[in-house]
């Protein structure tokens, strides 16, 4: 409890990580304080922060969760048992979208395995992990940071919606350069797949006319079935609206058109096997 305090600054989260109330945790370090004879965190000041003697028991405690969790773990291998929690994290469209089929076919295999998955922005997903509120997050665009391992899983492919009574809806293929001036739906600018579509259409000195940004996938493709604009989405997430006829779904025939998924996991978290198999789940490729 005193190491998740320490990593998330907050006793909210550590309660919450914990499943206890603020109240409990606010306790147990006080219990600490009492053992070990030393202030563990500076009350004074507004920012939260570990004093000289907290520092010192972070980082020992550390050491023992750690060698602790990789007993338990290697005694599981051992047993050849696959079993526990695993806490998820993921931005919306790879939660909605591109995770289900993972899940069944993982639960299917391992059903004593309890996977819970929550769905936030992207930088809230890079934020639970490094603070430990998670075991594992699922991004695009990965951010490279050296607390973080990163595990690529698959490229998914970027493609022109429309609506269906769009000229474009009629193409087979679409050259980039095509949407110049047209009317665009767009991600907010904090969104990774945005900054990733700017950086190509500048590349390629594209001019959009953006009309409308939101913060995730199903409002974008809202505003493109009552054709507000065209946008630029992963294939995986419009396959229920092309089928259904809602929305037009074109392939671009030039540029390295893509969106690179992958899991991140912290430096320092001890895999257990059930993790390292939900991982390994996660790089097969679905049928």
């Amino acid at each position: 409890m005193f190491c998740d305090l320490a990593e998330t600054e907050s006793f909210t989260k550590a309660a919450q990580i914990n499943e206890v109330t603020q109240s409990a945790v606010s306790q147990q370090i006080s219990s600490l304080e009492r053992t070990f004879k030393s202030l563990l965190i500076e009350r004074s000041k507004k920012k939260f922060r570990l004093t000289r003697e907290g520092q010192v028991l972070y980082d020992y405690s550390k050491q023992i969760i750690q060698t602790y969790d990789a007993l338990q773990n290697k005694l599981q291998e051992i047993k050849d048992i696959i079993s526990g929690t695993i806490r998820v994290t993921t931005i919306y469209s790879i939660g909605l979208h591109d995770l289900p089929p993972y899940i069944k076919r993982f639960l299917k295999t391992y059903p004593t395995v309890n996977v819970h998955v929550e769905y936030r922005r992207a930088n809230q997903v890079y934020d639970d992990v490094l603070s430990n509120v998670v075991d594992l997050g699922l991004v695009a665009y990965p951010t490279k940071d050296p607390k973080l391992e990163i595990v690529p899983l698959r490229k998914d492919p970027l493609v022109l919606i429309c609506h269906p009574s769009h000229p474009f809806a009629k193409l087979k293929t679409l050259k980039l350069k095509a949407i110049t001036d047209e009317k665009f739906i767009g991600f907010e600018p904090d969104i990774p797949t945005r900054k990733a579509l700017d950086k190509i259409l500048k590349e390629h000195g594209i001019h959009v006319e953006t009309v409308m940004e939101f913060d995730n996938i199903e409002t974008v493709k809202r505003a493109v079935e009552i054709n507000a604009g065209v946008s630029i989405v992963p294939q995986a997430t419009v396959i229920q609206e092309t089928a259904k006829q809602t929305l037009a779904s074109v392939p671009f025939d030039d540029g390295d058109l893509f969106r690179p998924l992958a899991v991140i996991y912290k430096k320092t978290k001890v895999l257990s096997p059930a993790m390292k198999q939900f991982i390994a789940t996660l790089k097969e490729d679905m049928n």
